[in-house]
C-alpha cells in the first residue's frame, strides 16, 4: 500500500486562555498528524476545544506550547495552503455572492481563472446567485457560497467548523454528500469539527475524540469504510455512530 505524505502535524500542542490571574487549559499534549488527501472528523463533549483545535490548525491561533508543522516547516500564521470555513460562514452582508466568493482570492492576491470559477459554481449549484446578497440566500446556499470561496483558493487542507449544524436534515444530508464528492474528486485534506456523531462517521476516514476534562485526546478511531459510496445505508455506519456516541460519553 502506497503511503500518503504528511501534510500537517501538531506536536505536543497545548493552549491556555488567561483571564486576569486565572488560566484555563483548553488543549494539552495534542499530538496529531493529518495526511494529504485524508479526512478527519473531530468530536467530543461540549467545551472540549474542538474549535480551538481547528483555529490552531488554521494558523489563526498560536499554541501556548508545542508547534504546528505544515509540510515540514513551522507554521507561521495563516497560510494559503489552508482554507477555513467558520460556523457563521463568514459572508460579508454588504457584498454580493460573486464578491463574497472572490474575497479570499483577492485578499491573497490570487488570480482567478473565470472558467475555473464558473465550473466550481456549477458544481456547487450556485450559478445563478451572483447578484444576490447573503440575506437573500437560504442556509444551504450560504454554505455553498462559503465552500466556493474556500475551494477557489485550491487549498491543500480544508477546515470546516460545524458547517451544517444550522441546516434542516435534508439539506444537511445533501451537502454532506456534496462534500464527500468534492473531497474524493479534488483530493484536498479535510478536517471537520462536528457535534453530530453520524456526520463524523460519514465524513471522517479517521475520527478524533477529544477529552472533556483532560484537555487531551481520548481516542483516534479508524473509519475507512466511510469511503464506500453507499456507506450511509450500511450497518457499519450505524455501528460506528453508536460507538462514537459511547466514546464521547466516556470522554465527558
Amino acid at each position: 500500500m502506497k503511503s500518503t505524505p504528511e501534510l500537517l502535524r501538531l506536536q505536543n500542542i497545548g493552549r491556555d486562555f488567561k483571564s486576569g490571574i486565572n488560566c484555563h487549559t483548553v488543549l494539552n499534549n495534542i499530538n496529531l498528524a493529518v495526511s494529504a488527501g485524508e479526512s478527519l472528523a473531530v468530536v467530543g463533549p461540549s467545551g472540549c476545544g474542538k474549535t480551538t483545535l481547528l483555529m490552531l490548525m488554521s494558523g489563526l491561533l498560536t499554541p501556548t506550547r508545542g508547534k504546528v508543522i505544515l509540510e515540514g516547516g513551522i507554521q507561521q500564521g495563516s497560510d494559503r495552503r489552508i482554507a477555513l470555513v467558520q460556523q457563521d460562514y463568514g459572508l460579508l452582508p454588504w457584498k454580493t455572492v460573486a464578491q463574497n466568493i472572490l474575497l479570499g482570492a483577492r485578499l491573497q492576491r490570487i488570480t482567478v481563472d473565470a472558467d475555473n470559477m464558473n465550473s466550481l459554481k456549477a458544481e456547487l449549484g450556485i450559478t445563478d446567485l451572483d447578484r444576490l446578497y447573503p440575506e437573500q440566500l437560504s442556509g444551504g446556499q450560504r454554505q455553498r457560497v462559503a465552500l466556493a470561496r474556500a475551494l477557489l483558493l485550491q487549498p491543500q487542507l480544508l477546515l470546516l467548523d460545524e458547517p451544517f449544524a444550522a441546516l434542516d436534515a435534508i439539506t444537511r444530508e445533501r451537502l454532506q454528500d456534496l462534500l464527500r464528492k468534492l473531497h474524493h474528486q479534488r483530493g484536498f485534506g479535510l478536517v471537520i469539527v462536528t457535534h453530530d456523531v453520524r456526520e463524523a462517521a460519514l465524513l471522517g476516514q479517521r475520527v478524533l475524540v477529544l477529552e472533556g476534562k483532560g484537555a487531551g485526546i481520548h481516542a483516534i478511531v479508524s473509519n475507512t469504510a466511510c469511503d464506500r459510496a453507499n456507506f450511509r445505508s450500511m450497518p457499519e455506519y450505524f455501528k460506528q455512530s453508536v460507538a462514537l456516541r459511547a466514546m464521547i460519553g466516556d470522554a465527558a
